[in-house]
């Protein structure tokens, strides 16, 4: 019997020290975890902008013709002659315009032609069509030009003629109100009824298949934008995202107050479309849009969750998930793109990572997945 109740007080012992040991040992920590992939990777800077059309015209009440003294309307006559100097140097623009359009489609139908062949690539040749999209609106732009100046010309030489007319005499004719261009009105400055004096703005006319997009971005955002730069335009109310390519970053700055009262030195973007106008056909004047500024992309890059990351010492690193335990690993990062963050060494692809890692986890330290 003695023996029986020492064999059971030593089984009772071994059985509350196994749960002593148990009770104190550390407990596995449940984690997220996330794998290193390779992928596509594009940095981009993202502010709000809106449409406007490229060419507005403002057409304004015209002044009726005085009888001339010889001295204004020898004046006149000069007007007159420069508008017809200004003509010939718009359609001389748009000859140019037209030729390097014709240089560009030619560009781009070669650069088609090698890729199709695999002796380009598809960046080169997405430069070549943006080019032909940039010489094609600089092309109807001058378009633009020629007719305003051929309007002018005609303005002038109507106000010659008509002063000749009322030194001889004649009665005065009616006004009439021109636009200088085939366009649709974008607003009605004047919308009442009633007399209006001369030079006072009438109507703002344009054409709304000519649309740009005007971008305010931070001064420190607009140094890594260039001329040429690809720009995705979504959040606008259509199906799909449509692209474009920044055609001017303006030199000049300017300060504005944001919404938390904050000064901010800001600088205007303008981006041509790139994509078909049938994709943003639905889109008019001082429409609302959301602008990415395409600022670095690469097809292949080794990647991971920027929320893996911590700091150590100077440098980052993570905790990689390996037989159970978080293994601590200084990771070498390069471009960061939102939620998402470059890894140029550290790291292999198919490694699972801790993400959100917490002051429970330490390097060797049991894991298992939430």
């Amino acid at each position: 019997m003695q023996v029986r109740a020492k064999l059971g007080m030593l089984a009772i012992a071994a059985l509350v020290a196994a749960g002593l040991v148990y009770g104190f040992m550390p407990r596995a920590v449940p984690v997220d975890v996330a794998a290193v992939e390779r992928g596509p990777f594009v940095v981009t800077v993202e502010e709000e902008g809106k449409t406007r059309v490229m060419e507005r015209y403002v057409v304004s009440a015209p002044a009726r013709a005085d009888a001339l003294d010889p001295r204004t309307r020898a004046q006149a006559q000069a007007q007159a002659g420069a508008a017809q100097a200004a003509l010939a140097v718009a359609q001389e623009n748009a000859r140019a315009a037209a030729a390097a359009l014709q240089l560009a489609q030619q560009e781009r139908a070669r650069a088609e032609s090698l890729h199709a062949a695999n002796f380009l690539s598809a960046q080169a040749l997405d430069t070549a069509r943006t080019a032909e999209t940039r010489a094609r609106a600089v092309q109807q732009a001058a378009d633009h030009a020629v007719r305003v100046a051929r309007f002018e010309l005609e303005m002038a030489r109507a106000a010659v003629a008509s002063a000749a007319r009322l030194q001889a005499g004649a009665p005065a004719e009616s006004l009439s109100v021109r636009a200088p261009v085939e366009a649709r009105v974008l607003k009605l400055v004047r919308e009442s009824e009633g007399a209006v004096l001369a030079g006072q703005p009438l109507i703002e006319i344009g054409n709304p298949e000519s649309l740009e997009v005007e971008v305010e971005v931070l001064s420190t955002h607009a140094v890594k934008i260039t001329p040429g730069s690809r720009v995705i335009l979504d959040r606008w109310g259509g199906d799909a995202a449509v692209e474009g390519s920044v055609r001017v970053v303006e030199p000049t700055g300017f300060t504005k107050i944001s919404a938390l009262g904050v000064e901010e030195q800001r600088v205007r973007v303008i981006v041509d479309f790139t994509s078909p106008r049938e994709a943003w056909h639905r889109l008019g004047d001082g429409y609302r849009v959301e602008a990415r500024f395409v600022i670095w992309e690469d097809s292949d890059v080794l990647q991971l969750p920027a929320s893996a990351l911590f700091r150590q010492g100077e440098g980052w690193a993570a905790f990689v998930l390996e037989a159970g335990r978080a293994k601590l690993k200084p990771v070498d990062v390069g471009q960061r793109a939102g939620l998402r963050a470059q890894v140029l060494n550290g790291l292999k692809a198919g490694e699972q990572v801790i993400t959100h890692p917490d002051d429970k986890i330490s390097d060797g330290a049991r894991v298992k997945l939430r």
